[in-house]
């Protein structure tokens, strides 16, 4: 079935993206507004992922990389061109930011306030941790940001990401590690801001103690 709707997306077949986009679009749109933090935004991430899909469907592998399968079908090649599409709406966003700042007297807006559905947080229950995890995460580097993203929010295996990000497993291995320990760490620091959060926080129950660990049975 997988290689058959590979050989009608390089074909060009319209059903075929139909197909791959009611498979696809819900995971690809939470990927996306967890890495932005606006539902908005996330909408144009997923909307340009699947027009840059059929950009670029020629150029769609006939076969996957292991003809044995690991289970991930077409996801690393639509998480890889949804990789580059949030690299480059990041670096718009800054340039957008950076023009505003420059023109007298008007400064550029303040940073919206996350607004995710509770579906799409899953672990994350309340604003506070999900405050904490936004600010956590901006200040992973983007490659640690990138890998955690696919291996523990969207659960690729090792293999799938580095297919995404064009990278060695042992890359993705490595970043993912670094990704964990920072993150736990910047988020913890972030909760013990405010004083609302620090009894929860004791318990070990919050956020943190459990991203840190979710998903690490699947990114294998």
């Amino acid at each position: 079935m997988d290689l058959s709707l590979r050989a009608r997306i390089r074909a060009g077949d319209p059903e075929a993206f139909a197909e791959l986009f009611a498979a696809h679009a819900q995971a690809l749109y939470a990927h996306a507004a967890r890495l932005t933090g606006d539902r908005g935004a996330a909408e144009d991430v997923v909307s340009l992922t699947f027009l840059e899909a059929w950009r670029l469907r020629e150029r769609l592998r006939p076969e996957p990389p292991d003809p044995t399968g690991d289970g991930e079908g077409l996801r690393p090649w639509l998480y890889g061109i949804a990789t580059n599409v949030l690299r480059n709406t990041r670096r718009a966003a800054r340039r957008h930011s950076a023009a505003l700042a420059r023109i007298p007297g008007r400064r550029a807006d303040h940073e919206t306030v996350p607004d995710f559905a509770d579906e799409l947080v899953g672990r994350m229950e309340d604003t506070e941790r999900l405050a904490a995890a936004r600010a956590a995460l901006r200040r992973l580097s983007g490659a640690e940001r990138e890998v955690f993203a696919l291996c523990v929010w969207s659960g690729l295996s090792y293999a799938a990401a580095a297919d995404a990000l064009g990278v060695p497993v042992s890359t993705v291995r490595s970043r993912l590690a670094r990704a964990r320990q920072r993150l736990r760490r910047l988020a913890e620091a972030e909760l013990r801001k405010n004083p609302e959060t620090r009894s929860r926080h004791r318990t070990g129950t919050g956020w943190p103690h459990r991203a840190a660990r979710s998903n690490q049975e699947k990114c294998r």
